[in-house]
C-alpha cells in the first residue's frame, strides 16, 4: 500500500481528494493537514510514503513545508498538487525538494498515476508545467549571459544520449518506458542518468530536468 498524506487548506477539496484516492486499491490515506505546520507534524506521526501538497496555505506555505519535509533522511516524497501554474512557484517547489508538480485540473487517473510514479522514485511533471519550464529556460538562455555561461559549464559535457534520456524524463517517462522507446536496457538508462546527475550537480531526476532546462539543454 502507498501511504498518502493530503495537504490542502480547503476542507471540501481536501476531503474530495482523500475520497478519490481511497477508491484506489493500492492507496491508504493516512492523514489530512490544513496547513504546512500541520503537515510537518503529521509526517512524523503518520509516516506517509507520499505527501500530496498544496502550495498556498495560511501560515507555512507549501514550498516551505516541502523544504522542511524533504530535508530529512528517509523522508517521504512530495507531489505538489495545486491550482497554481506560476513558473516561479514551480521552480521554488522543485528546488525545495518536490518530486513532481500536478495541477488540480488533471483527471483522476493522472493524479493516481502521479502518486504511484512519485512513490516509485520517478519524476512527475504535468505537460503544461513542463512546457512552462521549457519556455522559461529558452527565454533565459537567449537573454541571459549568466544562463548561457551556466549552460556551458554544466551542460556542455552531457552526451547526446544523456540529453535524450533527460528529455524523456521531462516527459514523465519511467526508466522502463525510456528503455523501450530508445531500444536500450533499463540498466543503461540508469547509468546515463547517474552520469547526467553528476555532470549537472544534482541528485535526483526532478532537479536534473529543471537544471537542464535552466541551462538551455532541454
Amino acid at each position: 500500500m502507498i501511504r498518502v498524506l493530503v495537504v490542502d487548506d480547503h476542507p471540501i477539496v481536501r476531503g474530495g481528494i482523500s475520497g478519490l484516492l481511497e477508491t484506489e486499491p493500492d492507496f491508504a490515506v493516512v492523514g489530512e493537514a490544513a496547513s504546512g505546520e500541520e503537515a510537518i507534524e503529521l509526517v512524523a506521526s503518520s509516516a506517509p510514503d507520499v505527501v500530496l501538497m498544496d502550495l498556498r496555505m495560511p501560515g507555512i506555505g507549501g514550498v516551505e513545508a516541502t523544504r522542511a519535509i524533504a530535508r530529512g533522511d528517509g523522508s517521504p516524497r512530495v507531489l505538489v498538487f495545486t491550482t497554481y501554474e506560476d513558473d516561479d512557484q514551480i521552480l521554488a517547489a522543485i528546488e525545495a525538494g518536490a518530486s513532481g508538480y500536478l495541477v488540480k485540473a488533471a483527471p483522476a487517473e493522472e493524479l493516481a498515476a502521479g502518486v504511484r510514479a512519485v512513490a516509485a522514485g520517478q519524476t512527475v511533471l504535468a505537460p503544461s508545467i513542463a512546457a512552462q519550464l521549457v519556455a522559461r529556460a529558452s527565454g533565459a538562455g537567449s537573454g541571459s549571459a549568466h544562463a548561457a555561461g551556466q549552460g556551458a559549464d554544466r551542460g556542455a559535457a552531457l552526451t547526446p544520449r544523456e540529453t535524450e534520456i533527460l528529455r524523456c524524463v521531462a516527459e514523465g517517462l519511467s526508466n522502463p518506458a525510456i528503455a523501450a522507446r530508445l531500444f536500450i536496457g533499463e540498466s543503461t538508462v540508469k547509468t546515463h542518468l547517474l552520469h547526467a546527475f553528476e555532470k549537472l550537480g544534482v541528485s535526483d531526476r526532478t532537479r536534473a530536468v529543471t537544471r537542464a532546462m535552466e541551462c538551455g539543454i532541454l
